[in-house]
């Protein structure tokens, strides 16, 4: 059958649909890109914000629109919580988080699907990849979360926190190595609760040397990690050239006060000592954040301390959110709800900031010389437009005559882009007339 894979939402629900296409093709199935017909449609689904439930509803029924005929299967967080709501869009199966693993099986038995031969484990071996496929793979090591922060609806639709073993992700890195990825990014909903479940309360740091130790992937990024996760020793990781050089580490908010209301387990100073223990011990490294404005009860106060928290942070990148209460959640029923108009203006300033210091960022790298890993390209006279991440997570763009799809390349970097930089790579140094030469 022709099977169509779509999300939206985090890296974990990347990570599981990227199983699920290895599964569907170890099966016999062939998975089919956007405007390509499709016998069967598989969407994971989120539902964090309002927008998100809203979205995952549109995408659904743009995809029974779309591929009329064709069978249409939902999953992931907002099938978790509001499964009435995603029947009443005419699906045909919807399946929770906690079937998620065994989805293939789920679609067999509804008869939406014939079986060929057995149906692959989650884990099972997988073919390589195709010419043109990610370079970077996304790799689930744990699900659910045991925080109770105020604003997020992810622990009920996730579950309680439940990790992989150390043998097993390791395994799956060794075949994704074997398939010819250069990258492989781990992921969960609370990545640095991993092990906590098995007795392991250094489980990250253990997964993340074993790893290093039994694999030879060229690289490994960690994602979104909570900052009260990381123990004095975790910086020493680092020591390993191939552990990628990028925290993405989520403040939600600069004030103390705020913090203690979504119920977060850090404070400004102990942010910030994390903070510079990281750049301290990783020269070069790129540390990324989330915040929300507008939180209920945000006072012009705590919001200006906040707004100052961040600009002295220089964080390389910022996610910023504006508020929106999300039912089954403490802060929507908390006092003080923020007037949009005032949550707008707070985010233009936070943007204004973070966009400042991300540029700064780049420009520090300036006449460096750092292995990118190619993704993209984009087809000039003479060549091609390519554009990739270094290992500390900035996009860079260069020019070369020939291939570099999933390669890893020194570049070195010559001049700011508006949301990139630009490189010589290997002497083929990118057209002046392609070039938009930053201040």
């Amino acid at each position: 059958m022709r099977v169509r894979l779509d999300f939206i939402g985090c890296r974990l629900n990347i990570s599981e649909i990227e199983s699920l296409s290895r599964q569907f093709k170890v099966a016999g199935h062939q998975v089919v890109g956007p405007g390509e017909s499709a016998d069967l449609c598989v969407f994971n689904t989120c539902t964090v914000t309002h927008n998100a439930s809203r979205t995952s509803r549109q995408k659904i029924r743009r995809l029974k629109r779309d591929n009329p005929g064709a069978a249409i299967v939902v999953t992931g967080c907002y099938a978790e919580l509001e499964p009435d709501a995603i029947a009443a869009l005419g699906v045909d199966l919807i399946v929770g988080n906690t079937e998620k693993d065994n989805l293939l099986q789920k679609v067999v038995e509804a008869g939406l699907m014939p079986p060929v031969g057995d149906i692959p484990a989650p884990d099972a071996a997988f073919p390589l990849p195709a010419p043109g496929e990610h370079t970077r793979a996304f790799v689930k090591v744990q699900d659910g979360c045991d925080n109770r922060c105020t604003f997020c609806i992810v622990t009920a639709a996730r579950g309680a926190g439940r990790s992989r073993t150390i043998a097993e992700v390791v395994d799956e890195i060794r075949r994704l190595e074997a398939a010819g990825y250069q990258e492989a990014v781990l992921t969960g909903v609370h990545l640095g609760s991993f092990g906590h479940d098995r007795g392991n309360p250094h489980g990250l740091s253990a997964l993340v040397r074993a790893i290093l130790a039994e694999t030879d992937i060229p690289r490994l990024r960690l994602s979104s990690l909570e900052p009260w996760d990381l123990d004095a020793d975790f910086f020493s990781l680092w020591e390993n050239p191939r552990l990628c050089r990028h925290l993405h580490l989520p403040l939600q908010s600069g004030s103390d006060s705020v913090l203690r209301r979504m119920a977060r387990r850090t404070s400004q100073s102990q942010f910030a000592a994390l903070v510079e223990s990281a750049r301290a011990a990783v020269p070069g490294i790129s540390i990324t954040t989330d915040i929300i404005v507008g939180f209920p009860g945000e006072t012009d106060a705590e919001f200006a301390d906040s707004l100052a928290f961040v600009d002295r942070m220089a964080f390389s990148g910022t996610h910023i959110f504006r508020y929106s209460p999300r039912e089954g959640t403490a802060a929507a029923s908390m006092p003080g709800q923020v007037d949009p108009r005032v949550a707008h203006e707070r985010s233009q300033q936070l943007h204004d900031i973070s966009a400042r210091h991300e540029r700064a960022f780049r420009r520090s790298l300036i006449g460096q010389t750092l292995p990118v890993l190619w993704e993209t390209a984009e087809e000039t006279a003479g060549g091609y437009l390519w554009s990739g991440l270094t290992d500390n997570y900035v996009r860079v763009t260069a020019f070369a005559a020939g291939n570099r799809h999933n390669q890893i390349v020194p570049v070195t970097l010559t001049h700011l882009l508006p949301d990139a930089i630009a490189g010589d790579m290997a002497g083929e140094t990118i057209p002046l007339q392609m070039a938009v030469v930053g201040a």
